[in-house]
């Protein structure tokens, strides 16, 4: 399979790494020489620390760069059977290099795109086939992150659909099929993550430190939400938030924190600043969490039961089955457990009950219950 890539950065410089390791001729296009250039000498780091590690040989290694070619003209792409465009989101800018895409592809060219939370069915519309095209929204770093959402939009066909999905799956990925809704699986239903341990701290019931410790040492997270949204950047994080809560026509569930906004406007945009959450700098001391067991136990309580929330109603809405949704949230974001499994072990009614006292406090709609889950109360039903 001819493979085109548009755009080098990280994230297309990681799906041209997989692909081409699955042996597919991979084309990576950007306008910038010098960005693909740092593509190119980023590949070969990363080759010889697996060579390293044993994870490779010298051959396989030569092998998945004499599959990645480098292009700076979009023609180059003409031979594709697939293009995943990786560039920067921004709906205008998708549409217009889709556009001009198509007139140098064959008809039979599947067109897709790697946004995380942008319209399908917006970017097909640029497209004179329009049913060509479907989200396929890889993880970041996309060789180690298991999980690729497949995203079809209403114009998508059936077959492109399956193309994709059979392709994605012999690139060694597990797949899970999403509705063509704001934020898909994953940026959706883990909005409270972020979302709700912002408003913890800003109500003052806990620090950063105290709140990232609840959520690792009784939820076994690997990270803590500030932790991870360090990692992933404020500014980044917000604009996620930010593009889910306009896009769902500013449901009060998705309402992002000032408190994440103007970290953003200080530039303390977490480790690629060297200031977020926490300092960075070389011998600053990261604050030691309050030891107070029961604060521990509401704060993971309350911000594990708004995330079980969010998958239920995503399930409730029929954005992806429960099986993609859990696959999605463990393969995708690393979680412990899949949300609605977790769900099952904590009871339907542990989760009706606190969502509940949460709204009964607030008389907020941030914090209403999913019908879902006060159905499956009702007729004592469990998610699997």
């Amino acid at each position: 399979m001819n493979v085109g890539i548009i755009g080098s950065g990280t994230m297309g410089s990681g799906i041209a790494q997989v692909a081409a390791t699955s042996g597919c001729k991979v084309k990576l296009y950007d306008t910038n020489q010098a960005a693909l250039d740092k593509a190119k000498a980023s590949l070969e780091k990363i080759l010889l620390r697996l060579i390293e590690k044993g994870r490779i040989n010298t051959s396989e290694k030569d092998r998945i760069q004499s599959n990645i070619s480098y292009v700076n003209n979009l023609k180059d792409l003409a031979d594709s059977n697939l293009t995943i465009e990786a560039i920067i989101e921004n709906l205008d800018i998708k549409k217009k290099v889709f556009s001009e895409l198509e007139s140098y592809v064959a008809d039979d060219c599947i067109i897709a795109s790697n946004t995380s939370s942008l319209s399908i069915a917006s970017i097909a519309a640029s497209l004179n086939k329009p049913e060509r095209c479907v989200g396929i929204h890889f993880f970041n770093p996309a060789p180690l992150m298991k999980l690729v959402e497949v995203i079809p939009a209403i114009q998508t066909s059936n077959e492109v659909l399956e193309k994709s999905i059979q392709t994605i799956k012999d690139w060694k990925k597990v797949v899970a099929v999403a509705k063509d809704t704001p934020g898909f699986i994953v940026n959706r239903v883990a909005r409270p993550f972020y979302g709700e341990s912002l408003r913890i701290y800003e109500e003052g019931l806990a620090d950063f430190a105290t709140i990232d410790h609840s959520l690792k040492s009784i939820g076994k997270f690997r990270m803590g939400p500030f932790e991870l949204m360090d990692f992933i950047g404020n500014d980044v994080n917000y604009t996620v938030t930010e593009t889910v809560f306009t896009a769902f026509y500013f449901d009060p569930r998705y309402k992002p924190a000032f408190t994440q906004k103007r970290f953003a406007e200080a530039g303390y945009l977490g480790r690629k600043s060297g200031k977020g959450y926490y300092d960075y700098s070389e011998g600053a001391v990261k604050p030691e969490p309050k030891e107070d067991a029961v604060l521990a136990q509401t704060i993971f309580d309350r911000v594990l039961v708004m995330l079980i929330n969010e998958a239920a109603d995503a399930l409730f809405l029929n954005i992806a089955s429960a099986e993609d949704i859990d696959n999605a949230m463990t393969k995708g974001v690393n979680y412990p457990k899949g949300l609605l499994a977790w769900a099952d072990e904590k009871s339907i009614d542990w989760c009706v009950s606190k969502i509940d006292e949460l709204y009964n406090e607030y008389h907020e709609d941030r914090y209403r219950c999913s019908p879902l889950l006060r159905k499956m109360n009702r007729e004592n039903k469990t998610f699997f």
